[in-house]
């Protein structure tokens, strides 16, 4: 095995190949605090991508309530449980990565989730922490709570999957560092199933090869966002590129996000995969369940978007472009007034006002001699 270094658990660690970094990484911030749950990214994939035989149990997508939500069933407590304790000092990983913690004669920690797993893919939607009790009321953090859980392929620089396939049938494009199956080299052996923490690689019995997200790459060569992106109704989702923390520039809408403002922040970074879909951790959610799922940085993280608006018009416009353009934004510009996007050559995508002008009417129409109903 070779050391690399994981700038998420802020030290080096065991994988089985190099550090090999693309030219570009592909890279997204999640809003958690946006999602609505209309499961319109879901199907936006899900007809775009898997409608063939075999794919019919396949979400390359899915949104899920948490803390009882999963896709499939129990993914997430699962491979924690089975990692041990996870020590954080400060921003430093102490425990194991699940390369690190593989039993002998094996590449990664990992399992292969049952047939029955993937049977509810809504389980747990909407279920509550905690009891409502009479005169109970709302607080930050809540003592009710819940919240959704947008997932993709988190197209990982330190990939389980790709460790783990026997036959080198899975790669990262060194244009875009997002991760393909080759599936003429694939024989479906399904241990990139079995390795994936996220559960993000799914087994074809029709085709008897594995298949997985492709970050909608075809679309990306074109500048485009993917299907879930576009589509999303709440606007959470924002493509772009990220740096390595030394090369973070402020102007890069990622960077500024993850590296600088470090308010959105990878899913279970403790893994040691160091996943390239960052979230923007709820802001109403009590620190435990964040750190677990986020790192020790979620707390903080939550506290700083909170506040943005009072202390950050920055980041406050930059929250503004999420969803107002199908481009991938590898640049943003923010004034007093407007908000702007930019592709990889610098042509303007979108500017967005920072404030959506309001016009107060009359209840009565004096031209028109009627009054004013609200449909209008």
């Amino acid at each position: 095995m070779a050391r690399v270094y994981n700038w998420q658990i802020g030290r080096k660690m065991s994988y089985w190949y190099g550090e090999t970094r693309p030219k570009k990484q592909f890279a997204a911030v999640f809003d958690t605090n946006k999602c609505i749950a209309c499961q319109t990214c879901t199907l936006a994939c899900k007809t775009t991508w898997t409608s063939g035989r075999g794919q019919e149990y396949m979400f390359w997508n899915n949104v899920e309530s948490k803390p009882y939500g999963s896709y499939p069933l129990a993914y997430d407590s699962r491979i924690l449980e089975t990692l041990g304790p996870q020590l954080w000092n400060g921003g430093k990983y102490e425990g194991r990565t699940i390369f690190e913690a593989a039993p002998a004669g094996e590449r990664v920690l990992g399992f292969s989730p049952a047939t029955v797993d993937y049977a509810h893919p809504n389980v747990g939607e909407d279920e509550i922490k905690g009891t409502v009790d009479g005169g109970m009321s709302l607080d930050l953090p809540q003592p009710v709570w819940m919240f959704y859980l947008a997932r993709i392929c988190n197209h990982c620089t330190y990939p389980a999957c790709l460790a783990a396939c026997p036959r080198g049938a899975i790669y990262k494009r060194p244009e875009d560092g997002i991760v393909l199956v080759d599936q003429k080299n694939c024989r479906g052996y399904r241990e990139c199933v079995r390795a994936c923490p996220y559960k993000k690689v799914f087994f074809n019995s029709h085709t008897r090869v594995s298949e997985k997200c492709i970050g909608c790459f075809p679309a990306g060569e074109e500048g485009q966002q993917p299907r879930c992106f576009t589509e999303c109704i709440g606007k959470i989702r924002l493509r772009g590129w990220i740096s390595k923390p030394s090369e973070a520039r402020e102007d890069n809408p990622v960077d500024y996000l993850v590296h600088i403002k470090k308010v959105a922040l990878p899913l279970m970074p403790q893994l040691g995969l160091e996943p390239n879909i960052y979230y923007i951790p709820p802001i109403h959610v009590p620190e435990p369940f964040l750190t677990q799922l986020f790192g020790p940085g979620a707390a903080r993280a939550a506290e700083t978007y909170r506040h943005a608006h009072e202390n950050n018009a920055k980041l406050t416009s930059l929250i503004k472009l999420f969803g107002c353009t199908t481009g991938t934004i590898a640049r943003f510009k923010a004034t007093a007034k407007n908000v702007s996007a930019f592709d990889d050559k610098g042509q303007e995508l979108v500017t967005a006002p920072l404030k959506e002008p309001v016009m107060v009417r009359t209840a009565f129409d004096s031209v028109h001699g009627v009054p004013r109903m609200n449909i209008n």
